[in-house]
């Protein structure tokens, strides 16, 4: 039997692939401990496991014995999308708290997992500095990180996965590998049917996509309201498929949709729209700065990629309806923060863009042409949640859990090749 604590348990992802890993290799498992702040993540443990793991770990201080540690611990810190304070953020300290237990009860084993921006972070400093305390305690360390769209699992969604054996060499033979970083790269891998050694390992022959994690009779409550829906139309038309794909952002040109575009502000006439969708194309390139955003232009700039002779005429209207700003003779477009109902709709062939817990409520897809957000089971699909997993009657709960949680079948794979190479 392998005894195992869940810490940072969220709502139990790692968990319950512990459990899927185990029972594949027919060992008996119990978890003695687990330990979760957010409250509604503990209904969801509880919903599922029968037991609510709510404590602050940094005020537990005893512990049973136990086999294993289990621990997705706050990524927040090492986050592309955080501020990326590491350990001068208090969030990020609490790997101090993984330290001190495993100081305190030495577990054979451990499996920590985290965002693939902790392996890069202060010039990969943050690694090294938790390298060296997990090895001054005793242990043999490695990483991998692997993308959830090799494992049956339509999102892109890379995460390191830090595994230690305590007092002996530690053996892997899955590699880390980024995987399909993208709907197109996705796409590409398919169709030359290239299977890689994970597939394998999974026993598949073609990765699931969006379109297989789709409820075939979802709530009104998902569709996209009557407003929302005209604009999209005045757009693409009628058929709403050509949506597939499409980001809604202002301050990005490619496949997006832009509130000039949808007429957000105030319609935009045909020259209007164009001289927008120049300005965001054209902004960023070298040749006027190297300003992450864009540099204001000047009209001399301006005119170097728009050549219709109306500069005057549009930019006042522009500037009128609030698209356009325009200080001391430069312009840059207004890019607000804008709240459509969806921000991204994911294309059903392709995988999803990763999952975060703010904006996972807000991915769209359409189907049958119909408009609609994701809800929050495509969600736990998303992830790899099996259907048995219960969700709670809280969507905005669910969602935040989801963009928070673990792929389930990564972190299997990890654990199953895991314990055969070291624990059997």
């Amino acid at each position: 039997m392998i005894k195992f604590v869940d810490l940072f348990s969220g709502t139990g992802g790692i968990r319950l692939a512990m459990e899927q890993a185990c029972l594949d290799l027919e060992i008996e498992t119990k978890c003695v401990f687990s330990s979760e702040v957010d409250k509604n993540a503990c209904l969801s443990y509880e919903l599922n496991f029968g037991e609510n793991p709510y404590s602050d770990i940094r005020e537990v201080t005893d512990f049973p014995d136990f086999d294993f540690l289990l621990a997705g611990f706050p990524c927040q810190s090492f986050s592309y999308a955080g501020k990326r304070k590491g350990f001068g953020d208090t969030r990020g300290t609490l790997f101090f708290d993984i330290e001190r237990i495993l100081k305190q009860k030495k577990p054979k084993y451990f499996l920590l997992e985290n965002v693939r921006g902790l392996i890069t972070h202060d010039q990969g400093r943050t690694y090294e500095t938790i390298k060296s305390a997990l090895e001054n305690i005793g242990y043999s360390v490695d990483y991998l990180l692997l993308n959830s769209s090799n494992y049956n699992v339509p999102q892109n969604r890379v995460r390191i996965y830090i595994l230690g054996v305590m007092e002996k060499d530690l053996n892997l033979s899955i590699q880390s590998h980024l995987g399909a970083s993208d709907t197109h790269k996705f796409k590409l891998k398919n169709k030359d049917n290239q299977v890689s050694l994970f597939e394998d390992l999974n026993n598949k022959t073609q990765s699931m996509s969006v379109k297989n994690i789709l409820e075939k009779s979802p709530s009104l409550k998902y569709m996209c309201s009557l407003d929302f829906v005209k604009k999209l139309k005045e757009v693409v038309g009628c058929d709403f498929s050509k949506l597939d794909g499409y980001r809604l952002i202002d301050y990005r040109g490619g496949k997006s949709l832009h509130s000039w575009e949808l007429g957000v502000k105030g319609h935009c006439t045909e020259s209007e729209v164009k001289f927008m969708n120049l300005l965001i194309a054209n902004r960023r390139k070298k040749v006027f700065g190297t300003h992450q955003d864009g540099k204001r232009l000047t009209r001399d700039q301006i005119e170097t990629f728009y050549h219709d002779k109306n500069f005057n005429k549009v930019t006042s209207s522009l500037i009128k309806k609030g698209y356009l700003s325009c200080y001391d003779e430069t312009y840059n477009p207004v890019c607000g923060n804008m709240s459509f109902e969806v921000f991204k709709f994911l294309d059903p062939e392709g995988i999803s863009i990763t999952l975060t817990a703010s904006d996972s409520n807000r991915l769209g897809v359409v189907q049958n042409n119909m408009v609609r957000r994701i809800t929050p089971r495509e969600c736990a699909r998303l992830q790899g949640y099996p259907e048995s997993y219960k969700l709670l009657d809280n969507d905005n709960a669910v969602y935040k859990q989801m963009g928070n949680g673990v792929s389930v079948p990564v972190v299997k794979a990890v654990l199953v090749d895991f314990i055969i190479q070291n624990v059997l």
